[in-house]
């Protein structure tokens, strides 16, 4: 990662717990005009959003979005919905003019100036019945998705003295049997980047350097032991700009980050466009799903139906298209811990499978 990109330091600060988001570098919001500002929007945001109530809307989910995602992961066409592929429906319908400047939409935004948005983490389940099991989403079903903000919070970094607000929400999706999956999601708002901000420096991607034997897909049966150690186990990705623009198309998400390198460079500072946090959420149950299927799940259908009771996850620094990276899942007794490292060896994605 670059240790100039303003973006980096902040993304190195997140972590996550169920309900709320916190952050390691963080201390309460000091008396500054900045912080005051933070403390009063977060609470008008909350306060807003929770006389509204919980904002429903209804979608079938059809085959041909499940059908787009499939080959856009490189991966079999499916009847059933496996884990965390719920986020290609439901996604943002606004106008171009309704979105903000990084092309985000700003359905939960915050009031100006903290309308800059990042993925920081989050908690996905899978409740079971009485009877232990599950109420799976399939094609042509009917579903009802329930948002509702749970939290506001202001916060402050430490080291840069950078105000901003953590929202976290709530979000349930039902079908005719109850309720399928509770996806928790905390999101980081910063302010807003200037009009004209100056072009950050940054060093040069090497990109020609990197293997380019995946071509941006990775084999779904490509499940390899890392290391001597029993119940280690890798598998190596490199996500292309074409992989980035598809899912940005299936999930309706226009943030510029992921697709527009000008923007992603000269604004923001990043490297390279930037790799979509929910697309290496999926990437993370995807492996677990492949791996308990090949060691004794066989007896299912498919590895769609093998389904975990909860991921917790929470992002720390950022990865780039083109640029190899590998995730790496350790097996334990009642979880998995997975962590995502880039091709330097950084942690940029943090996770514990549960189930």
């Amino acid at each position: 990662m670059l240790s100039h990109s303003p973006t980096r330091g902040l993304w190195k600060t997140i972590l996550q717990k169920p309900h709320s988001c916190a952050f390691s570098t963080t201390s309460p919001i000091h008396n500054t005009a900045a912080a005051a500002s933070a403390a009063s929007i977060a609470s008008a945001f909350l306060s807003r959003f929770q006389s509204q109530g919980p904002q429903i809307r209804k979608q079938v989910l059809d085959a041909n979005q499940l059908q787009l995602l499939s080959l856009t992961l490189n991966r079999p066409t499916l009847h059933s919905y496996p884990p965390a592929y719920h986020l290609v429906y439901f996604t943002p319908a606004f106008l171009e003019t309704e979105l903000g400047a990084d092309g985000t939409d700003m359905s939960y935004n915050p009031e100006s100036p903290f309308t800059r948005r990042m993925w920081a983490g989050g908690e996905v389940s899978w409740p079971r019945d009485a009877r232990g099991e599950l109420n799976l989403l399939r094609v042509g079903q009917e579903v009802k998705e329930t948002t509702t903000v749970l939290s506001s919070e202001p916060k402050v970094v430490r080291k840069t003295g950078e105000a901003m607000i953590v929202v976290g929400v709530e979000k349930t999706f039902s079908n005719e049997d109850g309720v399928a999956v509770v996806d928790r999601r905390n999101w980081v708002f910063r302010e807003a980047l200037p009009t004209n901000p100056p072009q950050p420096k940054r060093e040069s991607n090497n990109l020609a350097s990197l293997s380019q034997s995946s071509n941006g897909r990775t084999k779904p049966s490509e499940l390899v032991s890392s290391t001597p150690m029993e119940g280690v186990y890798k598998r190596p990705y490199n996500r292309s700009a074409v992989t980035l623009f598809r899912f940005s198309a299936l999930t309706f998400n226009p943030h510029k980050i992921h697709y527009s390198v000008p923007w992603s460079q000269d604004v923001e500072g990043h490297k390279n466009i930037v790799v979509h946090g929910p697309l290496n959420l999926i990437s993370m149950l995807d492996f677990w799903r492949d791996l308990r299927y090949e060691q004794g799940g066989k007896g299912y259908a498919d590895a769609s139906l093998i389904v975990p009771q909860s991921i917790t996850y929470r992002a720390t620094s950022p990865l780039y298209a083109d640029e190899d990276y590998e995730i790496v899942l350790e097996k334990g007794a009642e979880a998995s811990t997975v962590n995502i490292y880039n091709h330097s060896g950084v942690v940029s994605m943090k996770a514990e499978i549960r189930g």
